[in-house]
């Protein structure tokens, strides 16, 4: 039995053992039917042109944990960003780790998902918000049909979130091989302000691979800062799916820091209605060895009088592959749009691949949009100065690169996270800067 099969055998099993409101049955119903008739995305989809999934499904997976492991926190404090305080939303092998995890309902609900879709108290947020801006493709679908645990937040009206939401999912090996499934639905409304960093961390040499979706509602005049720090082991692969809506004078930042795992997919959407919004996707990609990390962007500017601007670093050394296709549309009706969008790349070494697909579709006759993309390798002359300073050329060659992604992390609002994603980046280049960007 392959794993298309197996998942599909296993919906009904799962369905029927769940315990909470009906209103959710037809949703998984009609979304595992839309997986059984489209199947695991192949190279022949054009957004999947460069990406297969052939090395990863063909592993024996496990869709539900046979038991739970429980860890200590000293055991993983290094994941955490644990300089700062924050709210956690800690999950292991998809269950929730009550004590790793620090929520809160009070004000606001920084809590499960499952809680949420259980309890009759938040059957309206839930009716009006989950999978309101999910698409309708294959591996989203297939996450909607098993959806049943995440991070549920929802911040009200007025309200700044005294500290970043960190959501961290681990996976222990209790599996030979697992697939986790994970469903965020975050809503921040009116004139609230959030800040939220989310990681994937695999425990173990055993394989993983993590559909995860997360729906993200930004209301009018709200403020969301996210940050995804991807450094997984080379047996974890992450396909990550982030649906985006913005309402008017809202403005939402999503930085992508891909540094590690056997394959990556970033599905990131921005969907702005209303004026005055503001959108930022930014990333960083260091990757080595036989690593695959792919970026697929679209923002689509509805209404005018709004701006968004992307910026994709990508670092690729030994024979790893790197995908960027970004698309921007602009609507007919969006008049003034100002979009922004440049993807560049080093290659280290002969062996690596680069695929960099930037788009425009514009359907507005006033607009101020840019796309570009580079792909080259370090800069000989900037070598050569740097080594005729004494500089040893490891050394010069890391700064130069700490250089070429400088502009990324400078727009990093969190101090703790810009200093985190130094010494991974140091860590990754083999070398001690003995500085902080």
């Amino acid at each position: 039995m392959d794993l298309k099969e197996k998942l599909i055998s296993s919906f009904w099993a799962f369905e029927n053992h769940l315990d909470e409101d009906s209103y959710l049955h037809p949703i998984r119903t009609d979304a595992i039917k839309r997986f059984e008739e489209k199947g695991f995305p192949s190279k022949k989809e054009e957004a999947w042109k460069y990406t297969s999934l052939n090395s990863v499904l063909k592993h024996d997976f496990s869709v539900f944990p046979k038991q739970e492991n429980a860890i200590e926190y000293n055991d993983v404090k290094k994941y955490f960003i644990h300089d700062i305080d924050t709210y956690k939303i800690v999950f292991i092998d998809g269950k929730y780790s009550s004590h790793l995890s620090q929520t809160t309902h009070d004000g606001m609900d920084i809590c499960l998902m499952s809680s949420a879709l259980s309890k009759p108290k938040y059957r309206i947020l839930i009716e009006n918000y989950f999978n309101k801006i999910a698409e309708q493709e294959s591996l989203t679908s297939l996450n909607t049909a098993f959806s049943s645990e995440g991070a549920y937040i929802h911040i009200p009206k007025n309200k700044m979130v005294a500290k970043p939401i960190q959501i961290i999912h681990f996976s222990t090996g209790n599996e030979s091989a697992i697939m986790l499934q994970p469903r965020n639905l975050i809503v921040v409304d009116e004139n609230s302000h959030v800040q939220i960093i989310e990681r994937h961390q695999s425990l173990t040499d055993n394989q993983v691979l993590t559909n995860s979706v997360s729906e993200v509602f930004v209301n009018k005049r709200a403020i969301v800062d996210y940050y995804k720090i991807q450094n997984d082991n080379l047996n974890a692969s992450l396909i990550d799916n982030t649906y985006i809506k913005q309402k008017q004078e809202s403005i939402c930042s999503v930085h992508t820091f891909s540094f590690g795992g056997k394959l990556t997919r970033n599905n990131l959407n921005f969907s702005q209605q209303g004026e005055r919004i503001n959108s930022t996707l930014k990333g960083v990609t260091i990757i080595g060895d036989k690593q695959h990390v792919d970026h697929n962007t679209l923002v689509h500017h509805v209404e005018p009088n709004c701006e968004s601007h992307q910026d994709y670093k990508g670092i690729f050394g030994d024979s790893a592959t790197g995908v960027f296709n970004g698309k921007i549309i602009v609507d007919k009706i969006a008049q003034k749009t100002n979009a922004f969008q440049s993807n560049k790349n080093i290659l280290v070494s002969d062996k690596a691949t680069i695929n960099t697909k930037p788009q425009l579709e514009i359907f507005a006759d006033d607009v101020k949009c840019s796309h570009g993309c580079t792909v080259g390798q370090l800069d000989e002359s900037a070598m050569f100065y740097l080594r005729s300073r004494g500089i040893p050329e490891k050394e010069a060659k890391a700064l130069l690169m700490y250089a070429f992604s400088n502009n990324v992390l400078n727009s990093v609002k969190i101090p703790e996270i810009k200093q985190r994603i130094n010494k991974i980046i140091a860590n990754k280049l083999g070398v001690n800067i003995g500085f902080d960007l």
